[in-house]
């Protein structure tokens, strides 16, 4: 296969982005080559928004020929939460086809070395990044988010966790160099002398199992840190959110061409309506390695199951937040109502659960009673949401009907502080908006536990009655230990309780978040410098991104020869 992009080409275009990636998850400072503003787009080759709606648009009822050998069938079937269907199809795939083409490729990628296979993963990054708007438009579509969250959660926070996840995996390879020479002396004999070659090798094909609220944010990390290590890559997409991650495919085939490798290297494994390829896939012998996000049940049962894989899982959690007092009461309730209402709550890292003392909070605007605190946070929520335009703009849509149905069944969980409303979208008169609802409920209740100490995905949240801060730390310790959480958050004036909650995420691996009353939220996390997850709770298995992420993906073999 001939290349039209050599490697010096590509080193020579991105060896200065992957070494400031490697110098900002050394510092953990902010940094990021993917502009988040839409107008930021339209020059030096990549889409601007109009240009970006069109590509969408001339994807609308068309077949996606990936050119993949194995196509059996076509298939698809996605309808967009705002009520258009998509009309897209994809390749089904012949597994006994595919994953064997998969696998001829694999000794040209692993032989290419650490430095190569990142600077082609950058390429992919770069073009995707090019195309921002139209993936932009493709996830806002499968996933329901708003527009502007659809481009910046889907579009440059998604390609800087994919090459947080390459500069990783980069630094993992090359921590043992690729040749030794090693000499031990023997005293009066001629000492011992040996060439050592050091190779990482990749484990095996990758599975990549995609979810439907996030499918690039979550499916970058794992596709691009198995790429980066010199595995293939088969991703599967959940069955609603096809879209992005074709389009991501394609981009990586098309480079791995380009590059002079082979474009099987990356496939997708789209699926017949109800024929739940994931289980098959995931014990088939070629699968070597499981990236995996959504229900604690199926991560679970991989877990359990997928023995031949090394899999890494982000589950579901009850994210907790203790309020205990505050500095800043305004930018307190400010900060809990947009993380509540941000996406319908349908975030891994959303609040669920507000542990609030029964005898109130001491703050700024002097002491609040329990409802006070509720009452004045639905309000805040009711303030942010109350223009249907701006509501729209934050909420998204419901993502499928077992969100509407657990926020319909919230309110008979207890008293409701604040009801769910309906909101219209004039553009698209077919979605479900939902505002949040927040329910007051009782820690001293064994009745009520069963409801806050559950995941309740979508816009639901509890406010829980405590007796003390002692307690609220307590059932965080309890909640984070038996359910797990991706995130934890505290407000307090305290220096006592701010040691015994951080005490308690130190324990329980949870990462926890102090405090906020400005710009920055309890559920969102910056690429490069914040951990997603820890996987060291039942939530996830890993986080993104660290080292235990990437290092596992390939092993490092050794060749000895006498000098």
């Amino acid at each position: 296969m001939t290349a039209a992009l050599s490697a010096h080409e590509l080193i020579a275009r991105h060896r200065s982005t992957l070494d400031q990636a490697l110098e900002a998850i050394r510092t953990r400072a902010y940094w990021s080559p993917h502009p988040e503003h839409p107008k930021a787009y339209g020059e030096n080759g990549s889409l601007d928004a109009a240009a970006g709606k069109a590509a969408f648009d001339a994807l609308l009822g068309s077949r996606l020929d990936l050119g993949q050998p194995g196509t059996d069938d076509w298939v698809g079937g996605e309808t967009s939460p705002y009520g258009i269907d998509l009309g897209v199809t994809y390749p089904h795939a012949d597994l006994d086809v595919l994953l064997p083409a998969m696998k001829a490729g694999q000794r040209a990628w692993r032989d290419a070395g650490a430095e190569q296979r990142a600077v082609v993963c950058l390429e992919i990054l770069k073009r995707i990044s090019d195309r921002t708007h139209e993936f932009a438009h493709a996830v806002m579509h499968t996933s329901g988010q708003a527009f502007m969250m659809a481009l910046q959660a889907g579009g440059p926070h998604a390609q800087d966790r994919g090459l947080e996840a390459v500069a990783y995996a980069y630094v993992e390879q090359v921590r043992t160099p690729d040749n030794a020479e090693w000499t031990k002396p023997q005293g009066k004999r001629d000492p011992l002398a040996m060439n050592k070659q050091f190779t990482p090798v990749p484990r095996g094909i990758a599975l990549m199992i995609g979810c439907n609220t996030f499918p690039t944010w979550n499916g970058y990390p794992g596709l691009f840190a198995s790429l980066a290590t010199g595995n293939a890559v088969l991703v599967k997409p959940h069955p609603r959110a096809v879209l992005p991650l074709a389009l991501t495919v394609q981009v990586a085939r098309e480079v791995l061409a380009e590059t002079g490798f082979d474009p099987n290297l990356v496939a997708l494994a789209a699926e017949r309506p109800g024929e739940g390829i994931a289980k098959a896939l995931a014990l088939r012998p070629e699968i070597r390695i499981i990236d995996y996000t959504g229900s604690t049940e199926f991560g679970d049962w991989l877990e359990a199951n997928a023995r031949q894989a090394q899999v890494y899982t982000e589950k579901a959690g009850v994210n907790t937040v203790v309020v205990h007092s505050t500095s800043d009461y305004k930018g307190m309730l400010s900060n809990l109502a947009f993380s509540l209402s941000l996406y319908s709550g349908q975030m891994c890292t959303t609040p669920q659960n507000l542990l609030v003392p029964r005898e109130g909070i001491s703050t700024d605007q002097g002491p609040k009673s329990y409802d006070e605190v509720v009452a004045d946070l639905a309000k805040a929520v009711d303030g942010l949401l109350g223009d249907d335009a701006r509501a729209n703009a934050l909420l998204g849509a419901i993502v499928n009907p077992d969100v509407k149905a657990r926020l319909e069944a919230a309110s008979g969980l207890g008293e409701v502080a604040l009801a769910s409303r309906e909101i219209t979208n004039p553009d698209f008169p077919g979605a479900v908006v939902r505002t949040p609802v927040i329910v007051k409920l009782d820690g001293a209740k064994p009745d009520d536990e069963a409801a806050y100490m559950s995941e309740c995905f979508g816009p639901v949240s509890f406010a829980v009655a405590v007796d003390s801060a002692a307690d609220a730390a307590e059932l965080l310790r309890r909640t984070v230990r038996e359910k797990g959480a991706m995130t934890v958050g505290a407000y307090t004036t305290d220096p006592e309780v701010e040691q015994a909650v951080q005490e308690v995420c130190l324990e329980e691996a949870a990462q926890l978040s102090l405090n906020l009353t400005g710009g920055v939220y309890v559920n969102q996390t910056a690429a490069f410098s914040d951990f997603h997850g820890s996987g060291g709770n039942p939530a996830a298995s890993a986080a993104l991104c660290d080292g235990a992420f990437v290092a596992n993906r390939f092993r490092v073999v050794e060749v000895r020869r006498d000098a």
